[in-house]
């Protein structure tokens, strides 16, 4: 593949931060397979090898390199699956200087050096440990808890101070071995070259030996310029994008965020979702930004501007006075509104003909409850217990559910579960909702679970659905009283307000909101279609420029 067939097929990939960090990949292949080599500007791989040992030399010399180790010569084993031709490379250690950081990054203090950590941005010192430009490569795995991975490299240039868990590779010749062109190559092929090197258990990391260890490309420097010419390029897409991209999402936010305001009439309410439909070709553009446009449904329903309100309906405390007439419910204690609350729910302004429910004063003669098994087992014909892993999506995966021994789980009969029940997280990933399905009544719950079973006389779908709204999640979250919280308090779940419409209104809204969130699978579908499409285009490319016998059917074209 030529570089001018590679630059063709750019303006069809587009500029998804992906796409572009595959096509820095491929660039970087066609690089490595020669592909991008002209007889005059070639500079062999043995020239380049032994122009770096004559600086080597030199600099032992002078005393400004310790005495350099001898490597192992390379072999097929030390390749990923995908490289070819051993001759070509050469050891990383045997190219450059590998250091350690010398700064402990939870005891640096700020300064006017940047001190380059694991995360994306830099932190500030005030020293710095190296003047130079280098690649830079974490020691430790971005995950951790035994998952060997790393997120992201580093490219650093002029003085700065490194944490002591990275390491910076210095090139014993800049003007041969470009430390811009083994950053690009180092994070293009990261996983098979870097992480796969990775030990350990508990904790896994690199050594400074293995990362010496890594074959690297000896690719001419005039090359080497084309590359990273080219990679200067990717970095200029890439901020024009997340300019836009910025500005984009402002402007969503924006229009949305004018559909729920307080302030908005019903006229400019008409007027702002006009202009929010007429925009939204424009500004969705990516499949995740398909999930503001759910929330501002939800938030939208729960508000009562999703439908119309009819007289015929009634009101919502007309159901919610046959609720509480219900017989459990003259027994049980109603939780009122807390001050706070009631000053939150004035300003929600719902429709005249609604009224405000607790979660509690919904629930029917079973309590909801939590507090479930909490340790699930993993026992043949034992009882499915759902955790918070198994309903991340909205529907419970029944067929990865634990099980529990029947002794043990008789002990938790106050969480048995009964088909219909609406199960919400309460810890770790909080707010999820998922009702129970027929093939799980008699199954229970962990500990971090609560179990909602709701009254017959609402509309279980619109409670579920003001549960998912960013009202009740917000809620659930601590965010209405200004405090993150990390885990929800059944009582505050109990005294959870809850919009509530009359019975016919509730149908209504649930089908208004079904028939939306169809539209918005369509609509992430195709985006993720078109996604998809320029996925299997750089698929295609990267194989090409990797394979060489695509290269010799292309040669002999």
């Amino acid at each position: 593949m030529s570089f001018d067939r590679l630059l063709a097929s750019f303006e069809k990939i587009g500029d998804d931060p992906d796409h572009i960090q595959k096509f820095r990949k491929i660039a970087i292949a066609l690089a490595i397979s020669g592909d991008l080599d002209t007889p005059s500007t070639t500079m062999p791989p043995e020239k380049i090898l032994e122009a770096v040992e004559r600086v080597k030399a030199t600099l032992v010399k002078k005393g400004e390199l310790p005495k350099q180790k001898k490597f192992d010569p390379l072999t097929d084993d030390d390749f990923p699956e995908s490289f070819s031709g051993v001759s070509r490379f050469a050891r990383l250690g045997s190219l450059a200087r590998i250091q350690k950081g010398q700064t402990g990054i939870q005891q640096a203090q700020p300064g006017t050096f940047p001190l380059v950590v694991t995360a994306a941005e830099r932190a500030t010192c005030d020293h710095f440990d190296f003047d130079g430009t280098a690649a830079i490569v974490p020691l430790v795995s971005s995950t951790g808890h035994g998952n060997a991975s790393l997120n992201r490299l580093h490219y650093q240039e002029g003085k700065f101070a490194l944490g002591t868990i990275l390491v910076a590779i210095f090139p014993h010749d800049p003007n041969l071995i470009s430390a811009r062109f083994i950053f690009e190559y180092l994070s293009a092929f990261k996983d098979e070259l870097l992480v796969a090197r990775m030990t350990g258990t508990a904790n896994v990391t690199l050594s400074v030996g293995r990362v010496a260890e890594v074959p690297v490309p000896l690719v001419c420097p005039e090359v080497q310029a084309k590359v990273d010419e080219l990679m200067a390029l990717c970095d200029r897409l890439e901020e024009a994008r997340t300019s836009r991209e910025a500005v984009r999402d402002r402007l969503t936010a924006a229009s949305l965020a004018r559909l729920t305001a307080l302030d908005t009439t019903a006229a400019d309410f008409q007027s702002h979702a006009r202009f929010a439909l007429q925009s939204l070709p424009t500004l969705t553009t990516r499949p995740d930004q398909i999930k503001p446009l759910r929330q501002t449904i939800l938030n939208l329903a729960v508000r009562g501007r999703l439908v119309k309100q009819e007289a015929a309906d009634g009101k919502g405390s007309d159901l919610m006075n046959r609720v509480l007439k219900l017989p459990w419910a003259k027994k049980r204690k109603i939780i009122e509104l807390q001050p706070d609350d009631a000053a939150m729910v004035s300003a929600f302004n719902p429709p005249s003909n609604w009224c405000w429910a607790t979660v509690q004063s919904l629930v029917r003669p079973n309590e909801i409850t939590t507090y479930g098994i909490l340790k699930p087992e993993w026992v043949e014909n034992g009882i499915p217990t759902v955790r918070v892993t198994e309903m991340k999506t909205g529907v419970i995966d029944v067929a990865k559910l634990p099980r529990c021994r029947v002794e043990r789980a008789e002990k938790f009969q106050k969480t048995t579960l009964v088909e219909g029940d609406l199960l919400v997280s309460k810890d770790g990933t909080i707010g999820k909702t998922a009702f129970v399905p027929p093939e799980l009544a008699g199954g229970n719950i962990t500990q971090h679970m609560l179990r909602f079973p709701i009254v017959d006389l609402v509309n279980w779908h619109y409670i579920r659905l003001v549960i998912d709204s960013p009202f009740c999640q917000s809620w659930m979250l601590g965010e209405t009283k200004g405090v993150a919280l990390q885990g929800v308090n059944v009582g505050d779940f109990r005294r959870m307000p809850i919009p509530l419409p009359p019975l016919a209104e509730q149908h209504r809204i649930v089908a208004k909101v079904d028939a939306l969130m169809a539209l918005c699978d369509r609509l992430e579908a195709s985006l993720t279609q078109a996604d998809n499409s320029r996925q299997r285009l750089l698929a295609a490319l990267l194989h090409e420029a990797l394979d060489p016998v695509a290269k010799e059917l292309e040669a002999a074209e």
